[in-house]
């Protein structure tokens, strides 16, 4: 039996009239720079590209080589396509605009180029995420209110795990779709169709480190799955952090669980730790598709209204009933 490429199930999506052929295309160009990135975090060592660069990103975090790197391979092979009005990197403050001489489309382009660099000189899963909204801005070049959309008005998003294998998982708002790259004929294959989040779990992810500064209904519902068989849960939990999101959500997304960065004493006055535009508003779109569940712990996240470019928000996600549960929590409290 023939395999299928992304090229060919995207594709088979614009003649379903699920995507447009610049969709399309944006899609497949953002699966190209994610070959480049796979390259060079496969190489490593080899290619001096481990270590930090010594330089700030936005945020004030020390950026990784492998982090300038993966940006701008996603700006270059994202300018000159026709298909984006403008860009945004978690990495750099302000929009990247379509440089003058290059035609441009109908789309914004935002992405964490690497999440989880922290992981890169230890040999870890890292990953790469990105949405894509409508433009929206009637002339002239987008601004930063232009990317000010909420996450329900996604076309698409995704990310890329850079692991033992690379996979590409994708939505465009019809299910979740993961193609695995064959390095060997240079293609993304089509491997995990329509990945839904099983239901009954016995697995989280949180940074347990931050234990002292959760809010109440977080130590509450923690406190229960640490308990086992012996609490209300009346089943053992299993703790699994791998403090790279992609990594993280990719188990919850294939085994099912909860993947957990809730606001606490440590973050509030930063309003979060994840990304909302970055992150965030991705992630939560693919769970959703996946059957699951993605809030806050008092609002779902795809309902809220971004008011900057890298506003940070508390993240749960996963498995929809441990989701619900966590909600409730905080309703409670």
């Amino acid at each position: 039996m023939a395999r299928v490429t992304l090229t060919q199930y995207l594709i088979e999506q614009q003649r379903a009239g699920r995507v447009t052929a610049d969709l399309r295309l944006l899609i497949e160009v953002v699966a190209r720079a994610v070959k480049a990135i796979s390259v060079n975090v496969s190489k490593g060592a080899l290619a001096g590209v481990l270590g930090e660069a010594g330089t700030d990103n936005v945020q004030g975090e020390a950026q990784k080589k492998l982090d300038v790197i993966a940006n701008e391979i996603l700006l270059q092979a994202n300018e000159w396509g026709g298909h984006l009005a403008a860009m945004a990197s978690e990495e750099v403050e302000e929009v990247h605009q379509i440089p003058f001489d290059y035609p441009k489309g109908g789309y914004l382009l935002l992405f964490d180029p690497l999440d989880g660099s922290s992981n890169i000189d230890v040999n870890i899963s890292v990953g790469t995420i990105f949405s894509v909204l409508r433009n929206t801005a009637a002339q002239g070049d987008p601004t930063e209110a232009s990317f000010m959309q909420p996450g329900r008005e996604q076309v698409a998003a995704g990310y890329a795990v850079y692991g033992p294998s690379t996979l590409f998982v994708l939505t465009v708002g019809t299910g979740v779709h993961g193609f695995t790259l064959d390095r060997e004929m240079g293609s993304f294959v089509y491997t995990h169709p329509f990945m839904t989040i099983p239901g009954a779990t016995q697995e989280y992810a949180i940074n347990s480190s931050n234990a002292r500064y959760w809010e109440p209904p977080v130590q509450r519902y923690i406190a229960e799955l640490q308990q086992g068989v012996d609490g209300p849960r009346g089943k053992n939990f299993n703790m699994r952090w791998v403090a790279s999101m992609v990594a993280d959500v990719h188990r919850v997304l294939t085994r099912g669980g909860i993947f957990m960065y809730p606001l606490d004493e440590k973050c509030r006055a930063s309003g979060g730790k994840l990304r909302l535009m970055y992150e965030a508003n991705p992630m939560a779109m693919i769970v959703e598709q996946a059957g699951g569940a993605a809030s806050t712990g008092r609002e779902r996240i795809l309902d809220l209204q971004p008011h900057k470019l890298h506003q940070r928000v508390p993240v749960i996600l996963g498995s929809k009933e441990e989701v619900e549960r966590v909600v409730r929590y905080h309703a409670e409290s």
